[in-house]
């Protein structure tokens, strides 16, 4: 039995009002498919009476958020991204920063943390020495940051991506679990935040990884949210979305620079601030 019209329609207006994500007509399928172990942990009988749950239980509206917001995620996902960070990202970043020696990633609607740990993992590698770095992680989630901060994973979700050598180098096996070395946690620290509201404060980064979230969001979301990210973005750092996602027709505030295989977008800085004049690229 699938789920009522009137139960979806409910659950997405839910979702859209507390996070902006938007669930339109033919996800129904994702909807039931998220609900259905929520339902039966609450000894319902289909997502539909437990979707009458929601109405009156609060506790059990933000477990249903929390479901409804989690994205696919694995190891080093699409490798280009990583690739770009690895040999021209993280070395620009290094070359602005030689009066700190410090560097501050941003890993946006982190899910899981195998983003925010991959990234470790590749500043462990090839990050000089007596330089330190910061990865904030956050989610709207807050189920998935505390899946970040406790840095364990099953077998399954360790096969997705993972190179073997880096699961020999970086993990060790806690019962059924494999659970991430404690330097790579130390880097990493988690807050809430959902990204489309105002955001908390919040410094300035480097690197900012907004991959794979803009699609779930709307125009004016998605044009807010750039808005604001482009706030917190160092002039020299850089934005990595999903392959699908783009700032084209969004806004004319980011420049779009081909890194290998990904399009990295950087900010466009007024003429005149920090002494430079505006970009001769044309913005998009």
């Amino acid at each position: 039995m699938s789920i009522a019209e009137s139960s979806f329609r409910y659950v997405a207006d839910l979702v859209r009002r507390e996070t902006s994500m938007l669930y339109e007509q033919g996800k129904e399928y994702l909807v039931e498919a998220r609900l259905l172990p929520l339902a039966r942990e609450a000894g319902d009988s289909d997502v539909d009476v437990y979707v009458s749950r929601l109405m009156s239980d609060a506790a059990e509206r933000r477990k249903a958020i929390d479901a409804l917001t989690i994205n696919e995620t694995s190891w080093f996902r699409d490798n280009a991204p990583y690739q770009a960070f690895t040999e021209v990202l993280l070395p620009r970043a290094i070359a602005a920063n030689q009066a700190t020696r410090r560097i501050s990633i941003w890993s946006a609607a982190c899910s899981s943390g195998q983003e925010a740990y991959s990234l470790s993992m590749l500043l462990d590698q090839h990050l000089p020495l007596g330089w330190t770095a910061e990865i904030l992680a956050t989610d709207v989630s807050t189920a998935m940051l505390e899946r970040v901060k406790a840095g364990r994973y099953s077998q399954v979700e360790m096969n997705r991506g993972l190179p073997a050598t880096h699961l020999v180098r970086y993990f060790t096996r806690v019962g059924s679990e494999w659970e991430v070395s404690a330097d790579l946690r130390r880097i990493i620290t988690t807050q809430h935040l959902n990204l489309a509201t105002t955001f908390p404060p919040l410094p300035t980064f480097d690197i900012v990884f907004l991959r794979n979230v803009l699609i779930y969001f709307d125009l004016d979301t998605k044009r807010d949210i750039l808005r604001r990210v482009h706030a917190r973005v160092s002039p020299h750092g850089s934005l990595l979305l999903g392959s699908s996602e783009t700032t084209l027709d969004l806004t004319d505030s980011w420049e779009r620079e081909a890194v290998g295989r990904v399009q990295v977008h950087r900010p466009v800085q007024p003429a005149g601030a920090f002494g430079l004049t505006a970009p001769t690229r044309a913005a998009v």
